[in-house]
């Protein structure tokens, strides 16, 4: 009997599940906050160099003037040149000679790393070097977390990734120095991965084909709602290490996951272990209030078909060792790539609204509530067809701010929403399309490798606007090619909507899902 056919009989989305996605979405929350605290810890306040020598009888403070005549916060890395193209600090030094120290404006930030650590001027690539690094712990736990799902299972790594995340996100907010804050923050990077995907992946495990979008929707309504209380949170906590721990620290609070946290009997199954999977189908049954059919009963067992009589082992290299499976990672592959370059991307290039920066963030997050909320009424009717219409509404959209001149600001800035709506959309619906395409013996190293994809994508979307020094229009050109290549290639991709999840690479070479 199929697993599917098993959650048919005891309840695709009942008491279990909803229980279950209540554990699932609550560190959602968390994950939002870690991924989007560096906004405001990292920020750079307005900033001048102290005078080393202040006019007679005044002290250093009166040479400082945080903001030019026009009210703009002004920095002191575009003060006034003087003759000999140094910048001219009104000391007679040059800005690499800022032997006074750095005065900053406290004005809307009490505390940020960047002043505390003086990450400005020359160092300022020091922040964004920090930001790259918290991006490859991303990766690197993307690849790792999702082997390791694949060998030990979804719950264990989603409990040790949850005390990783807990123990060293404190340890960040106590950080002696930039160098070990940045460490800390790799790691913390890494139990990000491990938490979203695996816990995005036991979730679709437990729920029937019908109500499978769910797994990945109401997950990224929580990580949606971190994205918008993160802005409160920061709001009222205007110190880094104050922050950093406030977001933190609860995370100690997970631990009671190590009693309510259910196993995948999907993954139990697969991976041979009949007896452990079917207490919990049977445990699962009884909370949903359907209890199992004697015929069932005496099943109790779900077989994947093997001609050898041997288990199989399974690893990355079954993604793209078959000819339909091999197409079909690739393709998915690129999904995750495209989607997370421009998501991030279009981010970067539209967040300058010239707004409070808190607000700012509220605003963001509150844009991408629609953009979920409309993969709820298109995912159930076609994955293949949400995923491509998404893809180029998006990629469409950000073609068409190259031909708006640049004095109809309003207009671009509407059309880059549209393209972020459409984007945000997409990605919501690859978490989705993702779980099914791969089988369940590969379908952690599938998302893992996916989600590699999706990081790369998050480090190089702050430096493809460098190519502005080919063309002012490149950065929009490649947010706008990038998709609509994708939506292309989702044609080839098969549909599986309310069709059972494949769980040996020879149900996808061999299925009609198509």
């Amino acid at each position: 009997m199929h697993f599917d056919e098993i959650l048919s009989v005891i309840g695709g989305f009942g008491k279990f599940q909803k229980l279950l996605y209540v554990w699932i979405c609550l560190p959602q929350i968390f994950l939002a906050f870690h991924m989007l605290v560096s906004i405001f810890s990292g920020a750079v306040p307005p900033h001048l160099c102290r005078a080393t020598w202040p006019s007679a009888g005044a002290p250093a403070s009166s040479n400082l003037n945080l903001s030019a005549s026009d009210g703009r916060p002004q920095l002191s890395c575009t003060a006034p040149f003087n003759h000999s193209g140094a910048i001219d600090l009104g000391n007679g030094l040059p800005a690499g000679s800022c032997q006074g120290g750095w005065e900053y404006s406290t004005e809307t930030f009490q505390n940020t790393i960047v002043s505390e650590w003086d990450l400005v001027c020359d160092n300022a690539n020091l922040n964004n070097l920090g930001s790259s690094i918290y991006m490859f712990g991303l990766l690197v736990g993307a690849v790792v977390f999702g082997c390791l799902a694949d060998k030990y299972g979804r719950r264990i790594i989603i409990l040790v990734n949850l005390a990783i995340q807990a123990i060293f996100g404190v340890g960040a907010a106590f950080a002696p120095n930039f160098y070990v804050y940045t460490a800390l923050r790799f790691v913390v990077g890494t139990s990000i991965s491990g938490v979203i995907m695996n816990a995005f992946v036991l979730g679709t495990e437990w729920t029937g084909s019908k109500q499978r979008m769910l797994a990945g929707l109401i997950t990224d309504y929580f990580f949606g709602f971190g994205y918008i209380l993160l802005a409160g949170v920061a709001y009222l906590i205007r110190d880094w290490r104050k922050l950093q721990l406030a977001i933190s620290a609860p995370g100690f609070l997970f631990i009671f996951y190590i009693w309510v946290l259910p196993k995948s009997a999907r993954w139990l199954m697969a991976n041979d272990r009949k007896e452990e999977a079917w207490e919990l189908i049977q445990k699962a049954a009884q909370m949903n209030g359907k209890p199992l059919t004697k015929d069932l009963e005496m099943c109790q067992v779900y077989k994947i078909e093997e001609k050898t009589g041997v288990k199989k082992k399974h690893s990355i290299i079954d993604l793209v060792r078959t000819p339909k499976m091999r197409k079909q990672s690739l393709i998915v592959f690129y999904l995750w790539f495209a989607n997370v370059l421009v998501y991030y991307g279009l981010s970067l290039n539209i967040s300058d609204l010239g707004m409070n920066i808190y607000l700012t963030q509220m605003i963001f997050g509150l844009v991408e509530m629609p953009a979920r909320t409309i993969t709820l009424f298109t995912l159930n009717r076609s994955r293949k067809i949400s995923q491509l219409a998404f893809l180029a509404v998006g990629g469409t959209a950000c073609l068409l701010t190259i031909f708006i001149p640049s004095d109809l600001s309003v207009i671009k800035t509407v059309l880059a929403m549209i393209g972020k709506f459409g984007i945000t959309a997409s990605l919501s619906i690859i978490y989705v399309y993702s779980a099914e395409v791969f089988p369940t013996v590969i379908r952690q190293n599938g998302i893992g490798i996916g989600s590699m994809c999706a990081r790369t994508g998050g480090v190089l979307a702050p430096m493809m606007y460098l190519l502005k020094g080919i063309s002012p229009q490149a950065p929009m050109v490649l947010c706008g090619l990038c998709p609509l290549l994708g939506s292309a290639l989702t044609l080839l991709l098969p549909e599986t909507a309310n069709k059972p999840l494949p769980d040996t690479i020879e149900d996808v070479e061999g299925s009609n899902l198509r």
